[in-house]
């Protein structure tokens, strides 16, 4: 073979192991990113498993709150759609900003119950509502931590994903950029989740949602 062959072949073989390393190594970074969101997808299933159990306690008490009862109960199962859609999706801009506005929403209901919940002493001082309080208070702590843990594993996949050369074979192949999970932040609810970007997700996310408006 002529030298000049030689030469072309020893290109194509580092150029392949290249790739095969660039590959590994984004693939390597994108699992770690789906393992950090699985502990948010941990702790955001308890989050949602206490509140019917928070709402049937306050209930027996708040007789004439069942506006904010109910409230409550919906953006629950709003956040759990888009909770559902973000677990098959972890990372997609259309499902991080989903999960981040519903959540936000349940925040901003929750707050409203809490406020109203200052009105009943008896609730106050129920022993289970304590439990169950810091049952919840404890989770969103871990919630918090599983957060930055994630959003430190996406930074470090999306320097590598944006940064030339591994840029061209992360637009090749699909490596898209990811987005951080904000923390939410108690607003009111208004309804669907918004925040959604893409159009597959987006889709996802309203079915998700569609059982709550019932």
């Amino acid at each position: 073979m002529a030298t000049g062959g030689w030469g072309v072949l020893v290109v194509i073989v580092l150029a392949l192991l290249w790739v095969a390393m660039a590959y590994n190594r984004l693939r390597a970074l994108h699992h770690r990113v789906e393992n950090a969101y699985g502990q948010i997808d941990v702790q955001l299933k308890r989050r949602h498993d206490l509140i019917p159990s928070l709402v049937e306690v306050a209930r027996a008490h708040m007789v004439h709150e069942a506006p904010t009862l109910e409230a409550v109960i919906r953006a629950r199962c709003i956040a759990q759609g888009a909770a559902s859609t973000a677990r098959l999706h972890p990372g997609q801009p259309g499902a991080m900003g989903a999960l981040a506005m519903a959540e936000q929403s349940l925040n901003g209901q929750l707050g409203q119950f809490r406020l109203q919940a200052e009105a009943y002493p008896q609730l106050q001082d129920d022993e289970r509502m304590l439990q169950l309080r810091e049952a919840l208070g404890s989770t969103e702590n871990r919630m918090g931590l599983a957060r930055q843990a994630y959003n430190s594993q996406v930074a470090d996949y999306n320097r590598r994903a944006g940064r030339f050369p591994d840029l061209l074979l992360a637009r090749l192949i699909g490596f898209a950029h990811l987005d951080l999970l904000q923390a939410a932040e108690g607003v009111p609810a208004q309804g669907e989740p918004r925040g959604v970007s893409d159009p597959e997700v987006a889709a996802a996310a309203l079915q998700a949602s569609r059982p709550c408006a019932s």
